[in-house]
């Protein structure tokens, strides 16, 4: 059952950025893509428009590179062996791949982030905290990484927390589908078209159903 206001709601997109899914990112450029991750735009595009619509709110997460002497990036080991195409000027803040697609533009809050959970060391409670939300609904990549990894932190810190099954990706169908069912434990579990049904069938009133 889906019990939310929109007024107190926000889609949080979760790294979904240039760098990992445009041809010219980081990531594009290196030839790392994902059949499930690349349809994932047009679905969270409609939904995104559903929840302003309908007066909730768009937070973006940002995986960020911090750039250190000579602009070289900060790092995490672990990252660099499984990526290790990673370099100068990726992820970088202000850059090109830095920033949200362009197919879901504007968030109404941005957040950088330097590991998987996008409220390790940020502002991102503050700001979820200050414009009053409540209700997180969780799309974006990876769904077993920063996706999975900032819908716990949300728990633990009492906000109601929803992940979209069809809203969020892995680089493995397997490990999207198991990551899913254990965030079950912790958050409701709705499809993109359950969360735009449950918006148009009220106004301006907490939803039931």
């Amino acid at each position: 059952m889906l019990n939310f206001d929109p007024k107190t709601t926000a889609l949080v997109l979760v790294d979904m950025q240039n760098d990992f899914l445009h041809p010219d990112g980081a990531y594009g450029r290196a030839g790392q893509k994902s059949a499930e991750i690349g349809t994932l735009a047009p679905r969270l595009k409609t939904l995104a428009d559903s929840i302003r619509a309908a007066g909730g709110w768009i937070v973006s997460t940002h995986f960020t590179l911090v750039p250190g002497k000579n602009g070289e990036p900060f790092i995490s080991p672990h990252l660099k062996e499984l990526r290790p195409f990673l370099t100068k000027g990726d992820f970088a803040p202000g850059s090109f791949g830095h920033e949200l697609i362009k197919e879901l533009q504007p968030a109404d809050l941005t957040v950088s982030k330097v590991a998987f959970s996008a409220f390790y060391q940020s502002r991102l409670e503050w700001v979820l905290n200050r414009a009053g939300l409540k209700t997180l609904i969780f799309g974006g990549i990876v769904t077993n990484g920063g996706v999975a990894s900032t819908l716990r932190d949300a728990h633990v810190r009492d906000f109601h927390c929803i992940v979209l099954e069809d809203g969020c990706a892995a680089f493995s169908k397997e490990t999207h589908e198991i990551t899913i069912k254990s965030l079950a434990t912790v958050s409701k579990v709705a499809s993109c078209d359950d969360i735009r049904i449950a918006l148009g069938s009220v106004k301006n009133k907490p939803i039931s159903g």
